[in-house]
This record gives structure tokens, C-alpha cells and sequence, in this order.
């Protein structure tokens, strides 16, 4: 019989039952050794077109039974990630059987990235869906040892998980959600799509699997919860509470943000979760089940630092203080210590001074005194101080010229009283002179006081 790749697999496990797989001393006596004629028929797989190797791969999953022939297995898996990893392959034909365009050479791949050559390169999503789950964590494994690019296997990961989900029993869910987030903890974090990872946690949900994988997801988002969306986090609450939406798993994910990963939290990330982190709030308060500590605990989880505006954060407070009509004092100030009247608006300070649900402790001491007022209306209207400035010095240059104004007025009178005291005598001089300088400085004086 001609071997093919599509009869490798029935010759393989013929040859495993027949025990046509031992040496001539070790068999029984005149049984051939089919073995050594599979692999050296698989030296010519390079040959294959893309066709016969998918052929041949669907057809040899059953062969991970047959420790023997794992090895066979392994050949034609690194043969097709060879191909899908080769640069410009971009189709089912490009994916030929060119001898010179699959050589593998471990020298070569030591020194030189094979990644992003295949990056958005998708077309054999598709081509790959038949794969059992055991074989999808081998195909995989291989791909990042070949140093496949993870946004590519992320996402194929992703969507083999959503086709391999629909119309499945729910143990074959449980076995593919399970495998997929233990491949998906391979990978970088950054290639991997916050989105895929939300939609993969409501799935571990849904399916009621074990705490232990959906931490493994949680740990995933966390790092990225300042690239998620408001949307993502609106989780339902377990079956049980009464919340609209699950408080602790946020609590969870910006706990993981800020200790659990190994990005650098710079100040836009964290002012980007913090906004986040105040239309959730804004979202929750209105919940009449949300007890106090959780509020608490969802306004204390970030530093004020993260918060460059309180303003948010206050009408979260109102809402919620509003529909909890009925808690205490000791609860409303507790809530409320976290606000920074410095970090509110003028509007917002001055309806938290006349508000009624606010704790007296929790408003300023002096509502707003006239120079905390002048120094708010300059600071957010910097026009008008330049305004005022303008004003000041534009009067004080007129004060000065009125100074000069006088001041030759009376040379010019002492002048002309020096004249006449020439003239009509020493004494009537003197007192003219004498009295023009009264009137001058009694006509300066208030001007200079204006």
C-alpha cells in the first residue's frame, strides 16, 4: 500500500496493534517494521501542500495515546508552524511546498525573532478549529516556543474558545475555558485584548467554574483595568446578594492594578482608572442593597493622589447619601472623610454648604470666607485679575502725572510771587506764596488717598 497523508494515521495505528512497530529481534518472527517507513516517509512532508498537512494533523490526534508515535505528531506540527511562521504567508496558496521556503534551521531561529511575521495574518483561524482540545495545547505550546506573535495566538485562542463553546455539553465548556486561560497565562500581557479577557470571565461565570481559574483571569485584567471601559466592569452580582453589580470584583481587579502587575503605574494610568473608578461609583449609588463599608470601601481604594477633581466623587456621595436616608451619623461621616473640599469646584462647594444630606462635619468650617471667595473667582478668572492689575497701575500713573501737574503749578505761582513781592514788596509776596502752597497740598492729598 502507497502511503499518503491521509492514510498516515491508519497505517500508524495499524502498525501500533499489529505490533509492526519492533525491531526484527524484538517482533515476532517475519512481521515487517512498518515505523521506519512512516518517518521516512514524513522526510518528505516539506513536500505537502497546506491541504494534506491539515488532513494529516486532524487524522493523527488520536495518536496521543501512542507514546510511540508522538514523535510523528511533533513532526507535523513544527512543519505547520513552520509554514503559518514563514514571512509572506498570507494564504492557503502561499503555503506551498517549496523546498528551499521550509528549511528550519536552529541557528538561525536562536538569533533572529520570528515574531510578527505572521502578525494579522488570521486567515487559518478557521483552518484549525478542528482541533481537540489536548492538541490545542500542543499547537500552542509550539507557537510561542517558535516565537509566534502572541496577539495572533491570543486571538486565535479566543476565538477557538467562542466556536468550540457553541452547542457544546457543559463539561466540554468547562475542559476548553479551563485550557484556554492556562494557554492565555502564557502569553505577553500586553497583546492580549482586554475586551477577550472581560468576555472570558463572564464565560468562567456563567459556567460556575472554580475560584482558582477565575483568579488566574482576574490577574490578567487587573494589570489592564486602565484600558478597560465602564461597561466591563457592570458585572451582575453573584446569585445570592442583593447588589445590582459585583462590588468585590472590582475591588479585586483595582487591588490587582495596583500590586499585582508589573507595569509602571504612571499618573495618566492612574487618573484614567480613577475616572473609571467615579462613573462606577456614579452607577452603584443609587443602589438601595449596596451597604455602607462597600461605598466605603469603592471611594477608599484609590489615593487621592489618582483623583486630580473631586466632583464626581461628591455627587456619587450625594446619590448615595440620598437614597440611604437612614444612616447614621457615625456611617454618613465615615463616608464622607474622604472628600477634599480643595479638589471641588466652586459650584459643587457652595451646594455641599447648603446641602441637608451631608453631615455637618463634613462641610467647611467657615462656609466661604470673602477671601477664599476673591481667591476662587481669580484663580478661575484669570482675566479679571489681569483686569484689576491694569487698573491699578493705569491710576497710579495718573496719580503721578497729577503730581507733576501741581508741581509745576507751583514753581510757576512761586515764580510769579517772587515777581510781584519785587514789585509791590516783600510781605504780600510771602503770603500769596504761602497760600497757593496750602491750597496745592490740600487739593493733592485726597487724591492720592482715592
Amino acid at each position: 500500500m502507497e502511503m499518503t497523508p491521509s492514510n498516515l494515521a491508519m497505517l500508524c495505528s495499524a502498525a501500533h496493534f499489529l505490533e509492526m512497530e519492533c525491531d526484527d529481534d524484538d517482533g515476532p518472527a517475519g512481521t515487517p517494521n512498518l515505523k521506519p517507513q512512516i518517518e521516512k516517509f514524513l522526510d518528505g512532508i516539506r513536500f505537502w501542500t497546506w491541504s494534506e498537512l491539515l488532513e494529516a494533523l486532524k487524522l493523527c490526534q488520536g495518536l496521543f495515546s501512542f507514546k510511540g508515535y508522538l514523535e510523528i505528531l511533533d513532526r507535523i506540527v513544527d512543519n505547520l508552524i513552520e509554514r503559518l511562521a514563514s514571512p509572506g504567508i498570507t494564504s492557503p496558496n502561499t503555503c506551498s511546498s517549496n523546498r528551499s521556503s521550509f528549511q528550519f534551521s536552529c541557528a538561525t531561529s536562536s538569533n533572529n525573532s520570528w515574531r510578527n511575521n505572521c502578525s494579522g495574518a488570521t486567515w487559518w483561524f478557521e483552518h484549525l478549529l478542528f482541533l481537540k482540545i489536548d492538541l490545542l495545547d500542543k499547537v500552542i505550546r509550539t507557537m510561542i516556543s517558535y516565537d509566534f506573535d502572541h496577539g495572533v495566538v491570543s486571538r486565535f485562542l479566543f476565538h477557538y474558545h467562542n466556536s468550540s463553546c457553541l452547542g457544546a455539553a457543559q463539561a466540554e465548556k468547562m475542559e476548553s475555558t479551563k485550557v484556554v486561560i492556562d494557554l492565555v497565562l502564557l502569553l505577553e500581557s500586553r497583546s492580549i485584548s482586554c475586551k477577550d479577557l472581560f468576555n472570558l470571565n463572564r464565560s468562567a461565570v456563567s459556567l460556575k467554574m472554580s475560584r482558582s481559574c477565575i483568579n488566574k483571569i482576574e490577574s490578567l485584567i487587573g494589570p489592564l483595568l486602565d484600558q478597560t471601559t465602564i461597561d466591563y466592569l457592570l458585572l451582575p452580582s453573584p446569585h445570592g446578594k442583593g447588589q445590582a453589580y459585583d462590588v468585590d470584583f472590582v475591588l479585586r481587579l483595582v487591588h490587582i492594578f495596583f500590586f499585582g502587575g508589573s507595569f509602571e503605574l504612571t499618573s495618566n494610568r492612574l487618573m484614567r482608572v480613577a475616572k473609571m473608578m467615579d462613573l462606577f461609583l456614579v452607577e452603584v449609588a443609587p443602589d438601595p442593597h449596596l451597604k455602607p463599608f462597600e461605598f466605603e470601601a469603592l471611594i477608599t481604594v484609590l489615593p487621592d493622589a489618582a483623583r486630580e477633581s473631586h466632583d464626581q466623587l461628591y455627587l456619587a456621595m450625594d446619590m448615595y447619601l440620598k437614597v440611604h436616608a437612614g444612616l447614621s451619623e457615625k456611617e454618613k461621616i465615615s463616608i464622607c472623610s474622604t472628600l477634599n473640599h480643595e479638589k471641588l469646584s466652586a459650584e459643587l462647594l457652595r451646594h455641599l454648604t447648603r446641602s441637608l444630606v451631608f453631615p455637618s462635619d463634613a462641610k467647611p468650617r467657615a462656609y466661604v470666607t470673602r477671601q477664599s471667595r476673591m481667591k476662587t473667582l481669580l484663580q478661575e478668572n484669570d482675566h479679571l485679575k489681569n483686569f484689576f492689575e491694569s487698573m491699578f497701575r493705569k491710576s497710579f500713573k495718573n496719580m503721578e502725572a497729577n503730581e507733576d501737574v501741581e508741581k509745576r503749578s507751583y514753581d510757576a505761582e512761586e515764580l510769579r510771587g517772587d515777581w510781584e513781592g519785587m514789585q509791590n514788596g516783600t510781605q504780600m509776596a510771602s503770603m500769596k506764596k504761602s497760600g497757593t502752597h496750602i491750597m496745592s497740598n490740600a487739593m493733592y492729598l485726597p487724591k492720592l488717598c482715592s
